[in-house]
């Protein structure tokens, strides 16, 4: 595999323990995680583990690897993940594999038949990986229109981000994060119904998975203090937004960013 596509995290769900231990070792063998699952219920379970691909194996009874193919494409934070099904051998198919009004609902991104060499698995793995981008689902909550609308036209222009919905106080950017399961929560620190540290403290507590970036009109120490006290793992000031907007947002998706004073400042405190 190329580097682009090493030491990603790949989710297999297959009954067959032999085909799974080939598998594994073969991905492994090209710097890869590999987590298996022998279940739909066990597979649903480890998604919360965020796979870079899923595979799709054989598991019985027949009609189980249709449920969970749904439920993937079903669900808000797992619908862009590559997808591989694996149908059962021929004389399999009547236990485990697909019937043929289920392989017309099919929304996989490859599918193939066993018998299979885990090998020839690997170039097709390589290729989804690189042609499916994963992209930072960003929600923007902002009282002002203006705001909002400056504030999205940045992010479209970013090739690595993509609004998902827009809020225009605390308590609807709260109600929204469950449904379009954001990756950043963009939010701005005052906004009326709910302030945007009391959605931050209820965003943090309810989706974990869902980051914070705070807007502020101003950066006073205490607001700092006050939204990473809330649960943000981020702050900027409103007047910076244009030129570090994008910075920031990719910085909260992989840790966290604050103004350099930040740290000083905590370290003063304590």
């Amino acid at each position: 595999m190329s580097k682009k596509t090493e030491n990603k995290k790949i989710l297999i769900v297959d009954d067959e323990s032999d085909f799974v231990d080939a598998f594994r070792m073969t991905m492994k063998a090209h710097s890869n995680e590999v987590i298996t699952t022998s279940s739909r219920a066990e597979a649903q379970e480890k998604m919360s583990e965020n796979p870079d691909i899923v595979v799709v194996g054989t598991i019985g009874p027949s009609g189980e690897a249709f449920s969970l193919h749904k439920w993937l494409k079903s669900h808000p934070q797992y619908k862009d993940i590559p997808l591989l099904v694996l149908d059962a051998k021929y004389e399999d198919r009547h236990e485990k594999g697909w019937r043929k009004f289920e392989g017309m609902q099919l929304e996989a991104d490859e599918f193939l038949t066993k018998p299979i060499e885990p090998a020839l698995l690997v170039p097709r793995i390589q290729n989804l990986l690189e042609q499916v981008a994963r992209l930072i689902k960003v929600l923007v909550a902002d009282d002002h229109t203006m705001v909002r609308d400056g504030i999205c036209a940045v992010l479209a222009l970013q090739k690595d981000m993509s609004v998902v919905g827009e809020a225009s106080d605390g308590k609807e950017a709260l109600e929204k994060v469950p449904r379009l399961m954001p990756d950043i929560a963009l939010l701005d620190i005052q906004m009326p119904v709910m302030s945007g540290v009391q959605a931050t403290k209820e965003i943090v507590k309810q989706y974990p998975q869902t980051k914070v970036l705070i807007l502020t009109q101003y950066d006073e120490e205490e607001n700092m203090l006050v939204c990473a006290e809330a649960g943000a793992l981020g702050f900027l000031p409103k007047k910076a937004a244009s030129s570090q907007l994008a910075t920031g947002v990719r910085a909260v998706y992989e840790g966290t960013y604050f103004p350099m004073n930040f740290a000083e400042m905590i370290a003063t405190k304590h």
